[in-house]
């Protein structure tokens, strides 16, 4: 693997708040049920089963990090993935985890 440049305090920061936008469960949830494509908010609510007002509050935090984009019609609030890289991130660490709990599982005799 090449060497890279060490990133800046200025970037570390940025990259520290996406980790921490990403910290949640629900906000995790939610990510996973845009993965088809946008959603309006009372489907988000639906799907998660969060409540409108914690659901709106981190759809709210998720939009602020540029991580999901959001959407108006009329009275309708639609979000969507607004950053491809997500769907890379979500695969790398699910996929790590999946197989992590697999082996955990195969040892104690679970699996």
């Amino acid at each position: 693997m090449a060497k890279k440049n060490p990133l800046s305090d200025e970037a570390l920061e940025l990259v520290a708040r996406r980790f921490a936008a990403l910290a949640e469960p629900m906000r995790l949830r939610l990510i996973q049920a845009l993965f088809e494509g946008e959603r309006s908010v009372n489907d988000l609510v639906e799907a998660t089963g969060g409540t409108q007002a914690n659901v709106s509050r981190h759809l709210q935090t998720l939009t602020q990090a540029h991580i999901l984009s959001r959407r108006k019609e009329g009275l309708q609030v639609f979000y969507a993935i607004a950053d491809p890289s997500i769907f890379k991130l979500c695969e790398l660490v699910c996929g790590s985890l999946e197989k992590q709990l697999t082996r955990q599982a195969g040892a104690l005799g679970g699996g």
